[in-house]
């Protein structure tokens, strides 16, 4: 259903490390040879994540639990400070000054390593668009190297918006990464209160890593929005995507934010309905399993 599946390498673009599980999934599938992750590449978003410096405390200290309580395979995080991108007074995409961040140089090196024709490198995002829209601003031929699978925005009636979540952020980023990209937008998110409830806290392994799990249990978002996961887990598990639509972006709403409109021939991949149980049961059964975390 998607143009990319667990076997492509994927980089990881978030900002906060305690808003959703999303760094969670990452490590544990990880570790499990679910998915093999390429980078973390970790910027700065809105509320309390506007800090790089916090993100980047927050993220080392996920990796290094993670790696301490047995988990394999996780990279360290890559920190990248970008500001949102200037729209041309022109309106071509070309035209656009790019960043340079950190983290769109590190998507190209890690495209050009990593991708190949059959199996293109997969840029997973829980936060805002800059960062893949400045690497394509810096190389023009990225796009024949990535696709971009992305938790953000919402489903409307004729397609889709690119909005909250993540897209208000920086909606020229949205419109070069939607435009340039194969993109898929993941729209459809579930209660990740319930990925770890006070009911598993007691029959976790006892490890660093699930010591880290129960301290930030008590600070995920219950806003249904904040399940930065449902990306990398659309990926990371094919039964998940339950319906995907086509659609193009061409236009944007009176409040700036790109919509994406229902069209069967469009570029643009748009997840509408999910299968939140079977991440959480997923998600448990790592969780539980004492062979996830043998050294």
């Amino acid at each position: 259903m998607l143009p990319v599946d667990n076997r492509n390498p994927i980089v990881l673009c978030n900002d906060g490390p305690y808003d959703n599980w999303q760094g969670e999934y990452a490590a544990l599938f990880a570790s499990r040879g679910t998915i093999s992750l390429a980078g973390i590449v970790i910027g700065t978003g809105a509320n309390d994540t506007t800090n790089l410096d916090d993100n980047m405390t927050g993220w080392r200290d996920l990796v290094t639990a993670a790696q301490q309580g047995g988990l394999r395979n996780i990279p360290e995080p890559v920190g990248s400070s970008a500001s949102a991108l200037v729209r041309p007074s022109d309106g071509n995409i070309d035209s656009t000054t790019p960043n340079g961040s950190e983290g769109a140089r590190f998507i190209i090196d890690a495209s050009i390593r990593l991708s190949q024709p059959f199996r293109p490198l997969t840029v997973v995002t829980g936060g805002k668009l800059t960062d893949v829209a400045d690497a394509y601003l810096m190389d023009h031929s990225l796009p024949e190297r990535v696709v971009v699978v992305s938790s953000l925005g919402t489903v409307t009636t004729t397609g889709g918006k690119m909005g909250i979540p993540d897209g208000e952020m920086d909606t020229w980023a949205d419109i070069i990464v939607a435009q340039r990209f194969r993109y898929v937008q993941v729209s459809a998110y579930y209660d990740q209160i319930a990925d770890v409830p006070d009911s598993l806290l007691p029959q976790l392994p006892v490890n660093a890593f699930t010591s880290w799990v129960q301290a930030k249990q008590s600070k995920i978002w219950a806003d249904l929005y904040a399940a930065d996961q449902v990306s990398l887990v659309s990926i990371a598990l094919s039964e998940f995507p339950l319906a995907v639509s086509r659609v193009a972006q061409s236009d944007v709403g009176s409040d700036n934010i790109p919509v994406l409109t229902n069209d069967p021939n469009g570029p643009v991949w748009l997840v509408t309905q999910i299968n939140g149980a079977l991440a959480t049961a997923r998600l448990w059964e790592m969780l539980l399993e004492p062979a996830t975390f043998q050294q």
